[in-house]
């Protein structure tokens, strides 16, 4: 799913209006019923008072029919229509003509310098002040207008656009801070990006009919992966298929008192369908390996705590590195070893072997056309820092490019970075995986895809969705604070069968 910026969301109204012969008020008229069916089923508490604050211009229009349609859902509504600006937008202004008639809504001006009215304390707050219409900071009475309601403690809801937000750049003036966000169509790159969380709260979208020709002939390096976006990738098993045929995956992983991270690498490897799975570990660790997981083989390395040689390669398929590593000489040495001597092999990179990169500047020794997934901090070591999110998310897409990799900066809405700089933003995931373990999880998993022959870019994709995927699935039983690493290995199963239904 293709995330646009605010300009082509204007161009892709006109062209809708233009292509469907749909008059611009009908189409307000569709968005504002959209939002209406999201919220009525999201609040279905009618005695609820709702205030909703308009601007002059189309989102405020917005805003004029949800109060409309509201009103004959048998809602409590309050309108407050705000003049920031002289001028009104032609389907603002058919909008309140279009309001119900002697006062069954409740209508009050507001204009600079007014003050803002009483609301209790238990009602919700819808703006339609500006949407995507602010195209500079949000100065004086009116910044302080925003900063007011944004502290209202009751349920504050945005309808496209939180009002101040810039949708696809950084975002240095006031803004109104909402609890929902509800989009039109396609969601906002702003969305994305950790800097604009308490801006947007929960946010969702849908579709209101905009042309989809031109959705699919704009050009965008930001997408948002979904289930939709990963049909036909999963390769179906022939019914006498043999562990031959799905690859023989090599995780390098633990060190003394980190074998925990070989042991969840490996499930998940082995979870994912690689057909042959090998650990190779210090020594220390041979009798964990063959006990806690009966199902891999081991390859013990003749230093008794760390990791310092690599074993004979040529019969594995995909290599992943980093889990529970430890970033001692020795293991420098190895990872040194392994960078000189891969070639072409798929690799995956995580966690210390990051860390040893970073500390021996090596990032040039990274071959091209590696994974690699880092954490904030261990991407911030790699390559540098960045003043804001979006110049972060700047510095992702030239890192990938420069070295040629594909870059999984984990986090919510983990970004997919590829070579050719086109970025992918996960929707599966949930806060309980911010948790020890997972991302060795997310290594094994993509091991264990790479092995069986899957592309970089098919690994990073569905690697990354399937394991948000189980994430979401242990959550709904387990709940997010519960939630441990193992328990996304053991739903990756789950994950899997929804994938293939899909």
């Amino acid at each position: 799913m293709k995330i646009l910026n605010a300009t082509q969301i204007r161009e892709l109204d006109a062209y809708t209006i233009a292509r469907e012969t749909i008059a611009s008020i009908d189409l307000m008229e569709r968005a504002a019923e959209t939002f209406c069916s999201w919220f009525v089923e999201q609040f279905p508490d009618q005695n609820v008072p709702v205030h909703i604050f308009c601007g002059p211009g189309n989102n405020g229009g917005d805003g004029l029919a949800v109060a409309r349609m509201l009103h004959y859902a048998f809602y409590e509504v309050k309108l407050y229509i705000c003049h920031l600006s002289p001028n009104k937008s032609a389907d603002f202004q058919k909008n309140i003509e279009q309001l119900p008639k002697f006062e069954a809504i409740s209508l009050q001006d507001i204009s600079e310098g007014s003050v803002l009215p009483p609301l209790p304390p238990q009602g919700i707050i819808i703006d339609a002040l500006l949407g995507t219409g602010a195209s500079r900071p949000i100065e004086g009475y009116w910044a302080v207008f925003i900063n007011n309601l944004s502290q209202y403690s009751g349920i504050k809801i945005a309808i496209d656009l939180p009002s101040g937000l810039q949708a696809d750049k950084n975002t240095t003036g006031t803004t109104f801070c909402a609890d929902y966000t509800f989009s039109f169509e396609l969601p906002k790159l702003a969305f994305m990006l950790p800097e604009n969380e308490s801006r947007v709260g929960e946010w969702t979208f849908a579709s209101i009919g905009l042309d989809k020709n031109f959705i699919q002939n704009a050009e965008t390096p930001f997408h948002y992966l979904t289930l939709n976006d990963l049909g036909g990738v999963l390769k179906l098993r022939m019914r006498h298929a043999h562990k031959g045929q799905f690859g023989h995956a090599l995780l390098i992983a633990g060190s003394q008192g980190m074998m925990g991270a070989a042991l969840l690498s490996g499930r998940a490897a082995l979870r994912s369908g690689t057909g042959l799975l090998t650990i190779h570990t210090p020594s220390c660790g041979y009798s964990i390996l063959q006990m806690g997981l009966p199902e891999a083989m081991v390859s013990s390395d003749r230093h008794q705590f760390n990791f310092s040689e690599l074993p004979e390669m040529s019969k594995y398929t995909a290599i992943g590195i980093g889990c529970g590593l430890g970033t001692k000489d020795f293991s420098i040495r190895g990872l040194d070893e392994l960078l000189g001597a891969i070639g072409q092999k798929p690799l995956v990179l995580d966690a210390d072997a990051l860390n040893i990169i970073a500390q021996q500047n090596w990032q040039n020794r990274i071959p091209r056309g590696a994974i690699i997934s880092p954490h904030p901090k261990e991407f911030t070591r790699l390559f540098g820092t960045a003043p804001d999110d979006f110049a972060g998310l700047e510095l992702l897409r030239a890192s990938a490019i420069k070295y040629g990799l594909y870059i999984i900066r984990k986090g919510a809405n983990t970004a997919i970075a590829l070579p050719d700089g086109q970025v992918w933003f996960n929707s599966s995931g949930n806060p309980g995986m911010a948790t020890g373990g997972s991302g060795d999880v997310l290594t094994g998993v993509l091991t264990g895809l790479l092995a069986q022959g899957y592309t970089a870019e098919q690994a990073c994709k569905l690697g990354v969705f399937l394991h948000g995927l189980a994430g979401d699935l242990a959550a709904e039983s387990l709940g997010h604070e519960a939630l441990l690493a193992s328990d996304i290995v053991d739903h990756l199963g789950k994950a899997f069968q929804l994938l293939k239904k899909s």
